[in-house]
């Protein structure tokens, strides 16, 4: 299936590029080390998210699942009696270094200072990828990883994963150290879920503007799609691409057909086959969408996926209307470590916040420790239940209970559950 998918995404097929749009200054040359869309046109924007924070969105995705990734910004030590020296930014979770990104942060630099700290919080390559470069874009500041940093399938040491040689590991806490000025904290989360991989996150707590970053750990999404993706016409595309309910329709861009594509989008993030839905990968509408190369929006308008009645109920009931939650992959993993996670929340929920900034979808999210802790409850409850459709996580269930038994372990939580919705999917075409 792969190499016929490949065959669909060849350059007769692939999105054309709207050259005119997106500027040169959104060039990103290494692309090719994780060479998923955007490819080398990632468009950064920037907004602020508390005092002297600041998200710095990019786009990442497959097959038009495109949703933002994100670096935040930080200013620290900028009170009249703080020590100059310390004055600067703090850079979480870097994202590519392309000039126009840089040239949004140059404007935060000449207000804030310098870049004094970058930090890398995750194993995950989506975020590792960029970090080296945008480390070596400020050889002056301290940069940090967290220290469990691996490669698949051969565990390669840091030099070779683009790491530079002034890299430094992040202690686990911050705890007992004045190793961030009074200004923050951090905490990190540490699970090995199987042989041969680990998984960190990095809550780190900035105390001017009482916020939380974290990288992958939670996250929240309404139905309003990500600015990323609406301020950006080569972007939409994405959105207008999955509202489409048979395989040759051209899509009016209207807000409700953008929202349609956006809520479709979520879903097929977090579950890969949704319980609203119906995919089929096999060759069918491969071959379907050979005869049509040139359809307006790219991969010949290949559609693999068809959606029931009832996915508006599937989405509404996943989102909550915003309510912090985790992704059923990343519930599989920590499931692994319930302890581990126990234990982290109970440095962070001791931190007087009232925002969070997860590093994906939604930010920021009016959030305080209680509702933080609310979202990992199965960890405490002893069951690996999700407050969604259960329809939604069969295929993730059957993956745990199959092909990835292979490589986690076993959970003391056991398999995810969630409460059945009776959804009901498309009839097979």
């Amino acid at each position: 299936v792969s190499l016929a998918t490949s065959a669909v995404a060849t350059a007769t097929i692939c999105p054309s590029h709207a050259q005119a749009v997106i500027t040169q200054d959104s060039n990103w040359p290494l692309w090719t080390a994780l060479p998923v869309a955007p490819f080398n046109r990632r468009r950064t924007i920037r907004y602020e998210v508390g005092p002297g924070v600041y998200a710095f969105d990019q786009m990442i995705g497959i097959y038009y699942v495109h949703v933002p990734i994100r670096m935040t910004v930080m200013a620290v030590h900028q009170k009249k009696d703080d020590d100059p020296s310390k004055r600067g930014l703090v850079v979480y979770a870097p994202v590519a270094p392309t000039k126009e990104c840089l040239s949004l942060l140059q404007e935060l630099i000449d207000r804030y200072g310098p870049v004094r700290d970058i930090i890398d919080p995750s194993t995950a390559v989506e975020h590792k990828v960029n970090a080296g470069p945008f480390a070596r874009a400020f050889p002056d500041a301290n940069f940090y990883v967290t220290d469990k940093q691996y490669a698949f399938p051969l565990n390669l040491p840091d030099s070779f994963l683009g790491l530079p040689s002034w890299t430094k590991p992040l202690p686990r806490t911050s705890r007992g150290t004045d190793m961030w000025g009074g200004e923050m904290e951090h905490e990190v989360l540490t699970v090995k879920p199987g042989i041969g991989s680990m998984y960190q996150d990095v809550a780190l707590y900035h105390k001017p503007s009482e916020s939380v970053m974290i990288c992958d750990a939670l996250f929240a999404v309404t139905e309003e799609p990500p600015k990323i993706l609406t301020d950006e016409e080569e972007y939409t595309r994405a959105l207008l691409f999955h509202a489409r309910d048979t395989k040759d329709e051209i899509v009016e861009d209207t807000p409700e057909n953008r929202r349609k594509g956006w809520r479709r989008i979520v879903l097929l993030f977090d579950f890969f086959f949704p319980g609203s839905g119906r995919g089929n990968l096999g060759p069918g509408p491969i071959l379907e969408a050979l005869k049509t190369p040139l359809y307006k929006d790219g991969w010949g308008g290949w559609k693999p996926f068809s959606w029931g009645e009832d996915e508006l109920k599937d989405f509404e009931t996943f989102s909550a209307k915003g309510k912090p939650t985790i992704l059923p992959i990343i519930q599989i993993i920590l499931a692994r470590g319930p302890e581990e996670v126990q234990r982290w929340l109970g440095v962070v929920t001791k931190w007087n916040f009232k925002r969070v900034v997860p590093m994906h979808l939604d930010a920021p999210l009016a959030i305080g420790p209680s509702e933080f802790a609310n979202t990992f409850d199965f960890t405490k409850v002893g069951k690996n239940e999700v407050r969604f459709c259960d329809e939604d996580v069969q295929f993730l269930r059957k993956a745990e209970e199959g092909p990835l038994s292979f490589s986690v372990y076993k959970s003391p939580l056991g398999t995810l559950r969630g409460k059945p919705c009776d959804l009901r999917k498309p009839a097979k075409s």
